[in-house]
């Protein structure tokens, strides 16, 4: 899916398009309503970066374990564990 945002939210917001990718992913994790793993991708961050964007925020990695078992479901769906 692809969202479009117009440039003059952007300029209005004083945002880079990165930026606004990262604000969201940050928003999105603190509410649990997504994953470190998947905040990170929509960041387009790899997972240690988005981690130590959110240290440098003061914010705590409050879903560790519900990533873990996240990636634990998904590495035994593919046969991995």
């Amino acid at each position: 899916m692809s969202v479009v945002i117009p440039d003059d939210v952007l300029q209005a917001a004083q945002l880079t398009e990165d930026e606004l990718r990262q604000e969201l992913a940050v928003l999105l994790f603190q509410q649990a309503r997504l994953t470190l793993a998947q905040a990170s991708r929509l960041a387009k961050m790899g997972r240690l970066g988005f981690q130590r964007l959110l240290a440098s925020r003061g914010l705590p990695l409050h879903n560790e374990l519900t990533d873990l078992s996240a990636d634990v479901a998904v590495l035994q769906s593919l046969g991995r564990l």
